[in-house]
């Protein structure tokens, strides 16, 4: 699970209103530079090239790779004396802090691997809810607790609310997902649709991957494919990046909601289910799906091999 590290805080008189549609095409006006300056992107491939460096024998190079971690290391004391500062004027960004710094101790990213650690720097960072304090670490929290072993799907239940509750994307379609499935709380198909519907409706696409599979299974065959086609024809490369920025949700579930969608898509089109019959496009879906997500995409064939779908 690859996180997304939490945005320095705007304070109110500073944040400016924009529409949504400006919005929009600001976003896809710079997402190529964004994608190419992006700073986890710049290190890796800042390594790569040291390491092939390193491989034709050149000295500098190792004395670089050093530098670089060194300097990678650099951020995480930054952090950690933000947290640690009385200073007045650090207040609004120790919430921020604790988050990317709970973030690298779950990666392991200048610091050793440390789920525990991040676990108590993500409850500072969330403030048992407040508006006010890192959102996204009350989402992240949801996912943390629904997905650690053992589980505790009560507590992920809490913090997706929590989160949902101050206006989570991420976080409102999980907890679809969890009134869905009975998972930490009462199943309730209708508290689950409402809020998949509205985490779809705001551009969540795991969201929307996961309604295509209900209208599948519903025999909603029309609405399935009207829905799934339309996802399915999102360009992972440019298309994902650029999702994951403006709804602030991790990459590897707008991922595996495209991936989702596809098969259902290809599954529509090998059974001429809503849609006229086409084979040769059903087999392109169906590859894309397992490209996309392998694991999921054998989930589903496991599903169609039992005739469940």
């Amino acid at each position: 699970m690859k996180l997304i590290s939490e945005k320095l805080p705007m304070s109110p008189q500073s944040a400016p209103f924009q529409c949504p549609i400006k919005t929009q095409k600001l976003n896809k006006w710079k997402k190529e530079k964004e994608d190419y300056y992006n700073h986890s992107k710049l290190v890796e491939k800042a390594l790569q090239l040291l390491k092939e460096r390193i491989k034709k024998g050149e000295t500098l190079a190792r004395f670089l790779r050093g530098q670089l971690y060194f300097e990678e290391e650099k951020g995480v004391e930054y952090m950690k004396k933000i947290l640690e500062s009385p200073c007045p004027k650090t207040r609004h960004l120790k919430y921020a802090a604790a988050y990317n710094l709970g973030r690298a101790y779950h990666e392991g990213q200048g610091v050793p691997h440390n789920d525990e650690e991040a676990e108590r720097l993500w409850l500072f960072a969330a403030d048992n809810g407040n508006p006010k304090a890192s959102v996204k670490a009350q989402s992240i929290l949801g996912l943390y607790y629904s997905t650690k072993e053992p589980q505790e799907l009560e507590k992920a239940f809490f913090w997706h609310s929590e989160a949902c509750g101050n206006g989570n994307l991420e976080s409102q379609g999980a907890l679809g997902l969890m009134y869905f499935y009975g998972q930490g709380v009462h199943q309730d198909i209708e508290a689950a649709l409402q809020c998949l519907r509205q985490a779809a409706d705001r551009g969540n696409v795991y969201a929307q991957g996961n309604l295509v599979e209900y209208y599948y299974k519903m025999k909603f065959f029309t609405k399935c494919v009207a829905f799934s086609k339309r996802i399915s024809e999102y360009d992972v490369c440019h298309d994902v990046p650029t999702i994951a920025q403006m709804t602030d949700c991790l990459p590897e579930y707008i991922t595996k909601g495209i991936a989702k969608a596809s098969f259902y898509y290809a599954r529509c089109l090998q059974l001429g289910l809503g849609i006229t019959k086409d084979e040769a496009e059903a087999r392109k879906c169906y590859a894309k799906a397992c490209h996309l997500c392998p694991a999921l995409a054998d989930e589903l064939y496991s599903l169609v091999i039992c005739q469940k779908i």
